[in-house]
């Protein structure tokens, strides 16, 4: 006989699979109806292909591209301003946050400007980085950066700062120090607010590596896009979108998988309710 837990598991699996074929249904559907009207039947409902393209077209340009190698170039540095992007943001964010969780009058002081500058729209900003720092990858990861730090800092700060005050005294008075308390107690218990703004942040650095080949640069998916968009190519612009949203996929599910190793400690029903 299966116990709770594995029937539990069971009906899970089994709802995600039905999950996953009613949403590859609505894709498939979606998609017929857009071939089809895209064809100009006459004296029905269509849809201009110069404007909107076909699938058909669409998915032919994205196997030219792959089989020609001409994407992978583009795909390679997108990838890495992203990766850059993602490790400096997120590495700032954790470090500042606990100074400010810890450190109340460097919050007080510091706190206004850190308001301001999360205020400012990150898009007026992609110009000057442009300009600062070229049209090469720097300027897409320093962008990128200033999208990524202020959600792991504000999650990380909040998450040192609703730590139980019991545990944090209770441990000092054990003799634990500050390292002490940063690695046993503040650490673990800021974990999930911190996994959490970094499965958001991953996409931020995206956006940010995109955003900014799209203003400017010579490779990179953002590049891909503006180029066809800029000749009027409906069949390039959805092909390097298509592209795009693949990577997206798969830089999601990477993302999963390393979330749930490092929560493999958490009650698996508290982990699919958070969910």
């Amino acid at each position: 006989m299966r116990s709770g837990r594995d029937n539990a598991e069971h009906g899970w699996w089994a709802g995600r699979e039905v999950l996953l074929a009613v949403q590859a249904l609505v894709l498939v559907v979606g998609l017929v109806l857009w071939e089809v009207l895209s064809r100009r039947h006459p004296g029905g409902p269509s849809l201009d292909p110069f404007f909107f393209s076909r699938p058909s077209l669409i998915w032919g340009r994205v196997q030219q591209w792959f089989t020609s190698g001409f994407i992978y170039r583009h795909i390679t540095i997108t990838a890495e301003e992203m990766i850059l992007a993602f490790l400096i943001g997120a590495a700032l964010g954790i470090a500042l946050g606990f100074v400010f969780g810890r450190s109340p009058l460097v919050s007080r002081i510091f706190d206004p400007y850190i308001k301001v500058a999360n205020a400012l729209p990150r898009i007026v900003l992609a110009p000057i980085f442009a300009l600062w720092f070229g049209l090469g990858v720097l300027s897409k990861v320093v962008f990128g950066v200033t999208l990524v730090f202020f959600i792991v800092f504000f999650n990380t700060y909040q998450g040192v700062r609703e730590v139980d005050r019991n545990i944090v005294n209770n441990a000092r008075m054990l003799g634990a120090t500050e390292a002490d308390l940063v690695r046993h107690v503040l650490l673990p218990s800021a974990l999930s607010w911190i996994l959490s703004s970094l499965r958001t942040s991953v996409g931020f650095a995206l956006v940010g590596a995109v955003v900014g080949e799209y203003l400017g640069a010579a490779r990179g998916l953002g590049y891909v896009i503006q180029q066809a968009e800029g000749v009027l190519d409906a069949t390039g612009v959805f092909a390097g979108i298509v592209v795009l949203s693949a990577f997206v996929l798969v830089v999601d599910l990477v993302v999963t998988v390393v979330e749930r190793r490092l929560l493999v400690w958490k009650p698996p029903a508290a982990t699919e309710e958070a969910r």
